[in-house]
């Protein structure tokens, strides 16, 4: 077979894949949609993300285990980068995350490992944030993570605190086909140093970030759709829960989502636009 012919078939593959998943796109009443990777790659949005949001506007949440930011600062960056979604409709790790201890552990004392606006948001939904005698560490996406926050961890851990990790990714996508270091790196360094395994991993392929997002929705696995780009979170949560998984960009053998897009517009029969129930976007 020539290179002429190689490419050809590649390309006539990729389409039929592309064809298949937007069958399925076309079926989805709701959609719950990753952020990093899927959408965007940092500061740079990937094609296709404005027209799918675009075509389910009312009818999906974004859910993801960043847990760096709060959902009124990703909405306020999205929206810079040209992506109009409110608030209500992202869903987070790293707020999920405090909305588990207040609800699991309410009197729990928290050393709070993560970013100052992670750390402003647990404050005001009431947590006791402390530096040391922790009953509970929470572990985010630290951006000040250094060898002697570690050994504060590690051995808050060792007397007694316990492990609540807000996912236990160990990078997303950067542009360029970078990656980007995540908070299950820093999981991997405060598990080795404490010999401490975490009580909880609050974000995907866990449940809880998901079932918020039908939650919001009002929708039912059979009726919403998961897109994504990765296989251990995306895929496997949705699997869990009994939702179809369209995986898109990075995972091998997956159409890019302007071409799901595409392939779309060009399938027979519309998706639909026509949201279920009215809901603000």
């Amino acid at each position: 077979m020539n290179k002429d012919s190689a490419v050809a078939d590649r390309t006539a593959a990729d389409h039929f894949i592309a064809r298949s998943a937007a069958e399925r796109l076309q079926q989805a009443r709701h959609l719950i949609v990753d952020l990093d990777g899927t959408l965007i790659r940092e500061d740079e949005v990937l094609d296709g993300a404005a027209a799918l949001l675009e075509r389910f506007r009312g009818r999906f949440v974004i859910v993801s285990n960043n847990s760096t930011h709060t959902a009124e600062g990703v909405a306020r960056r999205l929206s810079r980068l040209g992506l109009k979604v409110a608030p209500s409709c992202i869903v987070l790790a790293g707020e999920q995350s405090v909305a588990y201890l207040r609800r699991e552990h309410p009197q729990a004392r928290i050393l709070l490992v993560g970013s100052a606006a992670l750390q402003r948001h647990a404050m005001a939904c009431g947590c006791q944030l402390v530096k040391a005698d922790a009953d509970i560490v929470l572990l985010a996406l630290d951006p000040h993570f250094n060898r002697a926050r570690l050994g504060l961890i590690a051995n808050q851990l060792r007397r007694g605190a316990r492990l609540v990790a807000t996912n236990a990714d160990a990078s997303h996508p950067g542009p360029g086909g970078s990656v980007v270091p995540e908070t299950g790196a820093l999981l991997a360094a405060v598990v080795t140093a404490s010999g401490v395994q975490p009580l909880r991993v609050v974000g995907k392929p866990g449940p809880l970030l998901l079932e918020e997002g039908l939650r919001r929705l009002g929708a039912s696995p059979a009726s919403t759709l998961v897109i994504g780009d990765n296989p251990d979170t995306d895929a496997r949560g949705a699997l869990q829960l009994g939702m179809d998984c369209l995986l898109v960009g990075g995972a091998a053998g997956s159409p890019s989502l302007a071409a799901l897009l595409r392939s779309a517009v060009m399938a027979p029969g519309a998706v639909a636009t026509a949201p279920e129930r009215s809901r603000p976007d």
